[in-house]
């Protein structure tokens, strides 16, 4: 057993061994593994490829899948190439639909293209504003459609996900879910404070995303090691090979030692200064990724970035470069005034723009 009580299971595959954490998934009970797959990208690569990573992370342990409706083909990747392993792994998805009648269709035409007759996890999906959550809530809403779909047995279990942790952990108060999703890493540690105490506390299921926060921070070992070192029950990363499923899984071989949490989570302290939760409030009119600035600032600056990081300042570069002269938002920033955090993002942008 480890020392947040998870047992760690070595599983040999020919000549190569693994090892991963496998703890209860809170209330719901099933043994998750610390690590899941995320395949939210999985449609950008070809079919083969992606068979040879689902399946390649099944056989070395991986027990927790997870994709959405809104993943492009995602779904539909995932029955073609794992249906036929259906028992070997807990299957999450989601509907961003916030009404019943499209809640309940796109729940059905999940459950057809995954190929299979139930959905371990449906989640309401990426929540970010009290009026989405009301809309979701009420008795014409898309909860009401998941619990539709669990009492048919087609779905075993409801949770939400969304960006704002705070939020997040106001919403969960009534017990209407099993299990939440949030950002957390290095860059975005603003869960660990303002969401897990309150999942614990109800032992709901917790699973971090983005451990890389979308493709900035480096090295990638750190970055898994950061989540994996909180107390969260999986950490879905995103994979899209047998490689890149070979490199998660050994950033958790080994648990994380008292000092090693410490430096992570002082290192956390630091990257995360920039206090962006990624609510995406900020509408851009020249569609600059405002959050994606915001929180790659303190990483470039620091450690730099991956080159997924530097391509996007390379696509960025004449949007960033053209805020300055953006002649509407020369008195007040259009950004900052719907910023619920009142964060200096004209500020960031000017920064990023010099760095050209």
């Amino acid at each position: 057993m480890d020392e947040r009580g998870g047992a760690t299971k070595r599983i040999v595959i020919g000549k190569e061994r693994t090892v991963l954490r496998y703890r209860p998934f809170g209330k719901i009970g099933y043994n998750v593994s610390s690590l899941g797959f995320g395949a939210m990208n999985l449609p950008g690569v070809p079919l083969e490829q992606a068979r040879a990573a689902l399946n390649y992370a099944l056989d070395n342990g991986i027990n927790y899948i997870d994709t959405a409706a809104g993943y492009r083909n995602s779904e539909e990747i995932i029955g073609e190439c794992i249906s036929h392993r259906r028992n070997e792994y807990f299957l999450a998805t989601k509907t961003n639909k916030r009404d019943y009648a499209t809640a309940k269709q796109e729940i059905e035409r999940s459950l057809n293209r995954m190929k299979t007759d139930v959905i371990d996890l449906l989640q309401i999906h990426y929540v970010n504003y009290v009026h989405e959550f009301k809309a979701a809530m009420e008795e014409d809403g898309a909860y009401q459609a998941a619990l539709e779909a669990k009492r048919a047995g087609k779905v075993r279990h409801i949770g939400i996900t969304g960006h704002r942790p705070e939020l997040l952990a106001r919403w969960i108060a009534n017990d209407q879910f099993d299990q939440v999703l949030f950002h957390l890493n290095l860059a975005q540690p603003f869960a660990l404070n303002e969401l897990i105490p309150e999942l614990v506390k109800r032992n709901m299921g917790r699973v971090a995303m983005k451990p890389l926060s979308g493709g900035f921070i480096q090295p990638i070992d750190k970055a898994i090691r950061y989540p994996f070192s909180q107390d969260v029950h999986v950490v879905i990363s995103g994979m899209v090979s047998v490689e890149e499923v070979k490199m998660n899984i050994a950033a958790m071989e080994r648990e994380v030692e008292e000092e090693e949490r410490r430096e992570l989570e002082e290192l956390a302290v630091r990257l995360g200064s920039h206090n962006c939760r990624r609510c995406n409030y900020c509408s851009c009119p020249l569609e600059i990724a405002i959050p994606d600035v915001m929180i790659s600032s303190v990483v470039r600056r620091e450690l730099g970035l991956l080159p997924k990081g530097n391509a996007f300042y390379e696509r960025m570069k004449e949007r960033i470069l053209g805020c300055a002269d953006y002649e509407p938002c020369k008195e007040q920033p259009l950004c900052e005034q719907k910023c619920p955090y009142h964060l200096p993002m004209s500020t960031v942008i000017r920064q990023a723009a010099a760095s050209y």
